[in-house]
């Protein structure tokens, strides 16, 4: 109540907040799409979240499939698809301010400002997305060649991406379907990929050891390509094809379904702070930090087990051709899970939501490593990994809109500030990210991970083990203990609500009193 009071100083009357710098970047702006004040149809709002679906599909695909295909299909080092894995997921946090610069410096057309970007990145996202799951017949340059179309697609890609900002800002009760389409998404890349993939089985090569061919660009000396291979490089060209026209669809269906709105929201008329003074308010926000270093903890840990989990089961369990519909499984349980996690964090609160969400996957994870390989004990830890996925992916886009309330009520004379809060927190999870799955990968060449192997050393497999269940266990258990430390529950988040709520009823009534004194006045 106190901060509300503070805030009524900084409302009505209050000096503007001064210009950002010429120059400097900003983050993602919010399109002006879908608003909350028009009542839109099902099919506009359908339209619209078909149109973010790509970004989840193939982002679920690249997750999934990248790491396994760049070692035992394009059979590179680890050390270099340790680079590639990286550098990819870096660029791809710095691409979203990058993007929204641009764009922000986009005039308007009579498609709008940020249409005409979708339509025209959309053919060359497609043509790089499918350059990822090509391998070259090239002995040198290899690497280059899969960092230059990662990181295009991850730039072009970012533009569907942007859609996505209103309905996580809290636009997300006008635009439902939006959270079910991006969770489908998800779990389209992965049975696309997947079951196409899974459905051709590679002989695997008894090897002596790890041995570079001298003057080769990353790749490991390999017997002869044989037919099998060529099928399995084959297929991934195939999935990589239906997602693209996947992805084309949906951004047909988007420029003809949707019209962008030259006229902006509240939240969106507000002049943007500049990028390095929105950086410092944000980072001084202290229940910004908490939240955002819980969820990055947490996301890492689920982050990790997505990455090695095909490597997992292939070569630790011994699962080589059940892994694709693991995996099928951890979405599908994520996604039919979603409507209860939304029930559950309103009716008990979103901070008990974090622990019951997050908290059972412990022992599972615990329990696939410890007991001897059972393929049912791994289809049951696959439904409880994706019960917390769900939770993971929902609960950041819940509860940042409670801390950005309470950031207004603590600095009411700055304004435009939303989309900082959104795009640091994409940003640190794409680059840390990057980081652990980096790290990962150079971590299984240090144990000496065969390429394509019929058997992995020793080593390898208490590496697959850490990866899959230490790592992530020891980032949600300190990611819980940092959620611990966050302020804002059920009580504190309705104080804000009604706080903010009054705030807006004295300024709405003192523009009016303006307006009526005003004609007596001339």
């Amino acid at each position: 109540a106190g901060r509300g009071r503070g805030g009524r100083r900084g409302a009505p009357g209050a000096r503007p907040p001064p210009a950002p710098p010429q120059g400097e970047p900003r983050p993602v702006p919010v399109p002006s799409f879908p608003e909350c004040r028009e009542r839109l149809s099902v099919c506009s709002k359908l339209c619209y979240a078909v149109g973010g679906a790509p970004y989840q599909t193939t982002g679920c695909a690249l997750g999934f499939f990248l790491q396994i295909y760049l070692l035992d299909v394009a059979q590179l080092d680890p050390f270099y698809a340790s680079i590639i894995l990286f550098v990819g997921r870096a660029w791809d946090a710095i691409t979203d301010p990058l993007v929204g610069f641009f764009i922000s410096k986009t005039p308007w057309t009579r498609f709008g400002r940020l249409m005409p970007w979708i339509i025209f990145s959309t053919p060359f996202a497609v043509i790089s997305y499918f350059l990822i799951w090509f391998v070259p017949d090239i002995s040198r340059g290899q690497v280059l060649w899969y960092l230059v179309f990662y990181c295009l697609f991850q730039t072009l890609v970012t533009v569907s991406r942007a859609l996505r900002l209103p309905e996580q800002m809290g636009h997300s009760r006008c635009l439902p379907p939006g959270m079910t389409v991006e969770v489908l998404g998800t779990v389209v890349g992965t049975a696309i990929q997947g079951q196409i993939v899974g459905k051709v089985v590679t002989p695997c090569i008894q090897t002596q050891g790890p041995a570079l061919l001298p003057g080769s660009a990353g790749c490991r000396h390999e017997p002869p390509l044989t037919a099998p291979l060529l099928v399995q490089r084959n297929a991934y060209m195939v999935a990589a094809g239906v997602i693209g026209g996947l992805y084309i669809l949906c951004a047909v269906i988007l420029s003809v379904g949707v019209r962008e709105k030259r006229e902006s929201s509240e939240l969106q008329s507000d002049e943007p702070v500049s990028f390095f003074r929105g950086l410092k308010l944000v980072m001084n926000h202290g229940a910004y930090i908490k939240l955002i270093t819980g969820f990055l903890f947490t996301s890492l840990a689920f982050m990790l087990l997505e990455g090695n989990f095909a490597l997992f089961c292939t070569y630790t369990l011994g699962f080589r051709n059940e892994f694709q519909n693991i995996l099928l499984v951890i979405m599908l349980s994520a996604t039919l899970t979603i409507p209860f996690w939304q029930w559950f964090l309103t009716r008990y609160g979103k901070k008990t939501a974090v622990y019951a969400g997050i908290a059972p996957a412990i022992p599972f994870l615990i329990l696939v490593v410890t007991l001897p390989r059972n393929l049912v004990v791994t289809y049951i830890v696959a439904v409880a990994a994706g019960i917390s996925v769900a939770a993971t992916f929902l609960l950041p886009w819940s509860m940042l809109p409670d801390v950005v309330d309470d950031f207004k009520l603590q600095h009411p004379e700055s304004r435009g500030h939303e989309a900082i809060f959104f795009s640091f927190y994409v940003f640190f999870t794409k680059f840390t990210s990057g980081v652990s799955l980096g790290i990962s990968t150079l971590s299984l060449d240090f144990a000496g991970y065969q390429t394509r192997g019929c058997s992995q050393p020793n080593e390898v497999n208490i590496t697959l083990k850490m990866l899959v269940s230490a790592a992530p266990v020891g980032l949600i258990l300190l990611g819980l203990l940092l959620f611990s430390l966050y302020p804002i529950n059920e009580e504190k988040r309705m104080e804000n609500k009604k706080a903010l709520q009054d705030l807006r009823e004295e300024s709405n009534s003192s523009s009016e009193s303006d307006n009526t004194e005003l004609p007596s006045v001339v």
